[in-house]
């Protein structure tokens, strides 16, 4: 079988081929985890704040920074798939869409909780990778504890733990 393509980018120095490795890992086991058995396409950009800030602003006229940014191609519900019937007829590939990640913003946030830029970044990378297969969090109720309830899961199968 085909395996998934997600090329990592990085416009901020300092993103190794380890990292990337990394987000490819938390990514694929994401997508394993939500049944994803079909090969598909996630483009990751790793940015800083001041990137993310215009970002934000043109997409979502949003006015600030932000941890992650994603851009799903489909418009789904949780648990609802695109099947390989969506595959780019060129490649074979089911785009599911971008994510944009501020490392900036992600060390912050590993600080103020008290964890490791590794635990918030898998988080940020499978919290976007969520979002990207429909789920959402804009209701304080059970949306968003059904995406918790997946992240949380998800982020132990790969061994990362508060």
């Amino acid at each position: 079988m085909k395996r998934h393509y997600i090329p990592v980018t990085a416009s901020v120095p300092g993103v190794g081929d380890s990292q990337r490795a990394f987000l490819r890992k938390v990514i694929r086991t994401a997508l394993a985890a939500q049944g994803v058995d079909f090969p598909c396409e996630v483009n990751v950009l790793v940015t800083n704040d001041t990137e993310i800030h215009a970002l934000n602003r043109e997409t979502r006229r949003v006015d600030r920074a932000t941890d992650v940014l994603s851009f799903p191609a489909f418009a789904l519900r949780p648990g609802e798939l695109p099947g390989p019937e969506d595959a780019d007829p060129g490649t074979g590939l089911v785009p599911l869409g971008d994510m944009v990640l501020s490392l900036e913003h992600a060390a912050a946030q590993a600080k103020e909780y008290g964890h490791s830029n590794r635990r918030e970044l898998a988080y940020l990378t499978v919290h976007s990778v969520l979002h990207l297969l429909g789920y959402d969090h804009m209701d304080e109720g059970p949306m968003k504890a059904q995406m918790r309830e997946r992240e949380e899961a998800i982020l132990t199968e790969l061994g990362i733990t508060r």
